[in-house]
C-alpha cells in the first residue's frame, strides 16, 4: 500500500512539470554564420540559414571530381553512421530554412516567438525575447 501512495504523490509533480514545459513559448533565433548570436537560452531553436550550403560544401570536399566515382562514394558514405548523421543534419538545415521562410523572416538576426512575434536586428536572443514579452504584457 505504501508503494501505491508514493506513486500517487509523484503524479502531481509530473503533471506540474509537464504543464510548466508546455507553457513556454516556441522560440526560434534565425541567423547565419556572419551574424553570431549571444545569450541564447537552451530551449531556443537556432536556425542558421547558411547551414545547408555549409553541409553541402563539406560533403562536396570529400567527393572526387569524377561524377561516377562521386556517386559511388556518396552512396558508401550514406550507408555509414557518419553519413546518416550528415543526412539528418542536412534535413534539419533544410527544415530550418523552410520554417524561416514560412513565417516571412526578411532580415537577420531575427527572434521569432510563437510564429507570430518577431524582433529583427537584435543578436542578444534573451533581450529580444524580453522585448516580445514586454509588448505581449
Amino acid at each position: 500500500m505504501t508503494n501505491i501512495r508514493s506513486s500517487w504523490r509523484a503524479i502531481p509533480v509530473l503533471v506540474i512539470l509537464l504543464t510548466q514545459v508546455s507553457a513556454h513559448a516556441e522560440t526560434w533565433a534565425i541567423t547565419d554564420s556572419a551574424h553570431p548570436l549571444t545569450s541564447v537560452p537552451a530551449e531556443v531553436r537556432v536556425i542558421k540559414l547558411d547551414d545547408q550550403q555549409r553541409i553541402e560544401a563539406q560533403l562536396s570536399r570529400r567527393l572526387p571530381p569524377n561524377p561516377h566515382q562521386a556517386a559511388l562514394e556518396a552512396r558508401q558514405l550514406m550507408s555509414t553512421p557518419a553519413g546518416a548523421a550528415l543526412v539528418l543534419e542536412l534535413a534539419s538545415a533544410q527544415q530550418g530554412n523552410a520554417d524561416a521562410w514560412s513565417v516571412g523572416v526578411s532580415k537577420i538576426p531575427a527572434v521569432v516567438v510563437d510564429r507570430k512575434f518577431v524582433v529583427y536586428g537584435q543578436p542578444n536572443v534573451a533581450a529580444a525575447i524580453e522585448s516580445i514579452q514586454a509588448v505581449r504584457r
